[in-house]
């Protein structure tokens, strides 16, 4: 069974070699190598390392009961600004989808991250609630 597994694995390599062959011949392929490097090192130098400090320094201020809902709230941060650099570093630097760019994508980021943020404040709240309706207190 694995060989066949490798053997899928191995056409699906081949398959996305051409595709980037493609890719590179019909564009820039410096283009294309910056934009494929792009996402680890911005994520290895920049969100990464951000996401991090902050939750080490929010670790130990947070009291108990808001520290799991601001890690998470830190994470699907991390993700949504991730996804976000390519359309919010430079307009139309992904393939085309009609419909797709005619928008403002930092107002649309911005709009997520305060959704994502409204519900981890949200949880804190919730937490507070049921632990006082309970008698006991959570640091």
């Amino acid at each position: 069974m694995r060989w066949v597994f490798a053997i899928a694995g191995a056409a699906t390599l081949a398959w996305g070699a051409w595709l980037l062959w493609e890719l590179a011949a019909r564009h820039d392929a410096i283009q294309v190598a910056f934009w494929f490097a792009g996402g680890p090192v911005v994520h290895d130098a920049v969100v990464a390392p951000l996401v991090g400090l902050a939750g080490v320094v929010l670790a130990r201020t947070l009291p108990a009961r808001a520290k799991v809902p601001v890690a998470v709230g830190l994470g699907l941060s991390g993700v949504l600004v991730l996804l976000a650099i390519p359309l919010v570093w430079r307009p139309y630097g992904v393939a085309e989808n009609p419909g797709l760019h005619d928008r403002d994508y930092l107002l649309g980021l911005g709009i997520a991250l305060g959704v994502v943020w409204l519900a981890v404040a949200a949880s804190v709240g919730l937490r507070h609630k049921t632990d006082a309706a309970r008698g006991r207190a959570r640091g």
